[in-house]
């Protein structure tokens, strides 16, 4: 199933689902638990489950300890830091807008180094295609980017460089996970990838949050979701789409979450949805159609 051509052409149309979710999870989340500790308990769930499976299942680990610490650097990137950036960032006073066009920055910065670090060739077609992206994104994220009061920007200063940090550590561990994570059970890299992403997470909440986490049916299911859809799901695909393709080409798909962001806000929150943010939609459907064909 998993090397079937239907699955495979699905897959980064699933995968920007459940990726956009995760903006709906951190508001839902953010109302009982603490950002950072929400995140550790999150990493920690996920890896003893995927280790309990990769255990029941014997699924091979890697077999060096170069392969462990390639995992764990890997994970501390792609996991740690960056979803630590994002939600410290938001939980700490900066708009959505704002760290959604930062978001929508990654794909740039990936075209812009992968012809050096990974020898891809990025072609006009594809840089219109990113160029129609991020003018896309821009325009569905108008109206939270209107609402920004400009004098009071300098007041964040420090969550927007947190989440610069954030989007900058993704994007080189995705290139590092294409690079040096060519092989191996996805189940069990991941596992250790979850495992570094704790240890990394936990010592940052212990410092800088009470650690609240106020228990309910809405904060388990935000974890379960958070889990089982996020962390194994979405990641999972993630990961397997990094192995299958070019780094480049993936990284435009995370443009269409802002869209799928603010449709899911209209639906579940009862939020707005203008004409301009449609038109953005649909500008950016284009761009990621113009940067993602072979």
């Amino acid at each position: 199933m998993l090397s079937s051509p239907l699955f495979l052409r699905a897959v980064p149309l699933i995968f920007t689902f459940l990726w956009s979710s995760g903006w709906i999870v951190a508001g839902y989340s953010a109302q009982y638990a603490d950002a950072l500790t929400f995140l550790a308990l999150r990493f920690a769930t996920a890896g003893v489950l995927l280790a309990a499976l990769s255990l029941a299942v014997g699924a091979p680990w890697p077999q060096t300890p170069r392969a462990w610490v390639d995992c764990a650097i890997s994970g501390v990137l792609l996991h740690a830091i960056y979803l630590c950036g994002v939600w410290w960032a938001v939980r700490h006073g900066l708009p959505a807008g704002i760290s959604g066009l930062i978001a929508g920055l990654q794909p740039i910065l990936t075209a812009l180094l992968a012809p050096a670090l990974v020898g891809e060739r990025i072609s006009l077609v594809r840089w219109a295609g990113i160029a129609f992206g991020f003018v896309g994104i821009a325009l569905v994220l108008e109206p939270k980017l209107v609402g920004v009061d400009p004098s009071a920007l300098w007041g964040i200063v420090i969550p927007v460089v947190v989440n610069i940090v954030g989007m900058v550590a993704v994007t080189f561990g995705s290139f590092f996970q294409k690079a040096r994570i060519v092989s191996g059970d996805l189940r069990t890299v991941t596992t250790i990838q979850y495992a570094a992403a704790f240890a990394f997470t936990l010592p940052l909440a212990f410092a800088l949050e009470p650690m609240r986490i106020e228990w309910n049916l809405t904060m388990a299911l935000v974890l379960a979701w958070s889990v089982l859809a996020l962390s194994l799901g979405g990641i999972g695909l993630y990961l397997l789409l990094l192995r299958r393709g070019e780094v480049s080409r993936i990284a435009t798909f995370l443009y269409l979450v802002p869209a799928l962001v603010a449709v899911e806000a209209w639906i579940l929150f009862g939020e707005t949805l203008t004409p301009i943010q449609i038109a953005g939609m649909a500008l950016t459907i284009v761009g990621v159609a113009l940067a993602s064909r072979k």
